[in-house]
């Protein structure tokens, strides 16, 4: 997991080719749009190795079920609002089946955080995280989530 400023995005550029592409990518995009402008949706970078979501959500208050995948990394950025995420390296129970490539596990947070005013957080496949959580003043965001494919 990596918390950071967008401003240092590129001090990350070699742990990942697919990561590179990405920062890329959000690089040359912001220098001639501001991030807010991305279309809501799926927004093709590299096929299936680098895309980006964009949603509107609601958030909700904390909770015990954080999320992971196998394949992918979560770059996520809030474009409107701050949402609150947890992460922990606690293992925790499965809650539900593995589908696509998103499975739940009930944990206790080990850290957290917020994300907007020009922040990102960054998870690996495998770590379990929770995005979404409602801060005081926050119950809605526009959000992207950079998809990076980590499986060669």
């Amino acid at each position: 997991m990596i918390c950071d400023a967008l401003e240092h995005l590129n001090r990350y550029r070699g742990l990942h080719r697919n990561l590179d592409t990405a920062i890329d990518y959000l690089t040359a995009y912001h220098v001639a749009h501001d991030l807010s402008d991305l279309p809501l949706g799926r927004t093709e970078v590299d096929g299936g190795n680098v895309f980006i979501n964009v949603m509107e959500a609601d958030l909700s208050p904390d909770s015990t079920r954080l999320e992971y995948h196998k394949k992918y990394a979560d770059l996520q950025i809030d474009l409107t609002g701050g949402e609150g995420w947890g992460y922990t390296t606690l293992p925790g129970e499965e809650a539900g089946e593995f589908t696509g490539d998103i499975g739940f596990r009930t944990s206790p947070d080990a850290v957290s955080g917020t994300l907007g005013e020009g922040r990102f957080v960054l998870f690996f496949p495998g770590e379990l995280h929770k995005p979404g959580v409602a801060r005081p003043g926050c119950a809605h965001v526009r959000k992207a989530v950079i998809k990076i494919r980590m499986e060669d």
